[in-house]
Parts: structure tokens; sequence; C-alpha cells
């Protein structure tokens, strides 16, 4: 049943219901704007089948000129099952990659018709926060560090692990991004490095979480190319809120 014919069914039973209520047919039939004919029509229906009665043996066409079509259409379905993207993502990743043109409002309908225009209860909604992220003025006065671990499968099938290494400027869009072996201070070292050697302008605090490759002698190299080292607090990742919410993105989109 699509929401059109729902939508149907529901009004039917709502004049059903209210002349029950009142006790007054053509009161309700007034009220609502159907004639006795039609109500009378619909109650033998529905005492004789329930709601399945109601439903129109040819419900009205659809308007061809607004219809998706059916392969714009099962992108929209494995997009919304397969990386939850809302209406207006779908919208813009069709246009962006594939040069199609759909509407918001047409994702939507496209999704409600299939029964996916609400998101899966393990899928967690956007909450407002409480707190405001500060932008500092100046490129490279802090550049936030990060790592996420990799869970890959070689060509043989055997599950490898690789350690994503991410660097972000809080004030301009420049990141650096690269994945390593291994998972120590050595790597952090050369990752530090990468950054400097890559990154357009000069670097004042490099930020990191308190893990142990950012400690000893990461936090000694960094000294000697006149870094700054920043640790954030335990358990407050939003305070390097843009390299975290880059690895889960990179993590919800590639998973």
């Amino acid at each position: 049943m699509n929401w059109k014919t729902r939508q149907d069914v529901r009004r039917k039973l709502k004049v059903l219901d209210y002349a029950r209520e009142i006790g007054n047919v053509s009161r309700a039939c007034r009220y609502h704007g159907v004639s006795r004919e039609s109500y009378y029509q619909w109650k033998r229906a529905y005492d004789a089948q329930g709601e399945a009665g109601l439903i129109n043996n040819k419900p009205c066409p659809d308007n061809p000129v607004l219809l998706v079509r059916k392969e714009t259409e099962e992108k929209i379905l494995h997009l919304r099952r397969n990386y939850h993207f809302g209406p207006l993502k779908i919208s813009r990743y069709l246009a962006r990659h594939h040069q199609i043109a759909v509407s918001r409002s047409g994702c939507y309908y496209v999704l409600q018709r299939h029964g996916l225009n609400r998101l899966p209860d393990a899928v967690r909604e956007r909450s407002n926060s409480s707190y405001r992220r500060h932008e500092k003025q100046a490129p490279g006065h802090h550049v936030q560090v990060g790592v996420k671990l990799l869970s890959l499968v070689d060509k043989a099938g055997n599950p490898v692990k690789r350690f994503q290494y991410s660097a972000i400027d809080e004030t301009t869009p420049t990141r650096v991004v690269k994945i390593y072996d291994h998972h120590t201070q050595d790597t952090a070292i050369r990752f530090a490095d990468y950054v400097v050697m890559n990154f357009p302008f000069r670097i004042s605090t490099i930020r990191t979480d308190d893990g142990p490759e950012f400690q000893g002698r990461f936090q000694s190299h960094l000294e000697d190319l006149g870094i700054e080292h920043a640790c954030i607090k335990p358990e407050i990742p939003r305070h390097n809120g843009k390299v975290e919410h880059f690895s889960r993105t990179h993590q919800h989109e590639f998973s």
C-alpha cells in the first residue's frame, strides 16, 4: 500500500468514525463534503472486508511528469540503504556525481514510497551541541592531528590493520592524510615531518590526544621543529573535533 492509498483510507475512516460518533450520517457527510451514497458504499465495504475494503480498485494515476526514472530511483534507494544519506544529501550527490537533477522532495517521496523515509533506530541522529567551536584566526596556529584504525582485508582474504593519520588546520580547509603499517612514535614523527613538508604555511601548534604515540620522542621532535605540542583533555574528543569528524566521515562513507 503506497502513501496515497494510505492517505485515502485514513480519510474514509475519518468520515466513518465521525458519523458513528455523532450518530448522524447526513451531518457527517455534509461536514466532510462527501455524498451519502459514497458513505454507505464505504461502510458496506468496511463491514465486509475491514480497511482492505476501503482501497480503491482503480487508484488515481501518478503524474508521469513528476515520476523519478527507475534507474534513478534505484540509486536513491542504494544511497539510503547503504550510506543512510538524507534526501538533501542524496539530491546533491546525484547532481554532483551522476549529473542527475532530482529535488530534495523528489528524493523524499521515493524514500517514503518504499518505507525508508525514517532512519533505522541503530543510526543516531544529529543532536544540537551545547558547545561552540572556536576558530583560530591565523593559518597554522592550531593543526589537529588524529589516528584512525583501519580494518582491511588483503588479496588473500586475510584481515590486516592499517593506521590513518590525519592533520587538519583549524582555520583553512588544508588537510593531509597518510596511511601507515604501524602505530608508534616513529610513525607519528614521520607523519609530523610529512605535515610540515606539505602544509603551505608555518605551523605553530599541533594538537593531539594523549596517546603514547604522541609522547616522549614525538614531543621532543616537535620542539626541534619549533612547533608547540598541545594535548586535549582525556575523554573529550570534541576538542579535536574537526579531525574526529573527518575520521568518522571516512568510516561512514567507505564502510
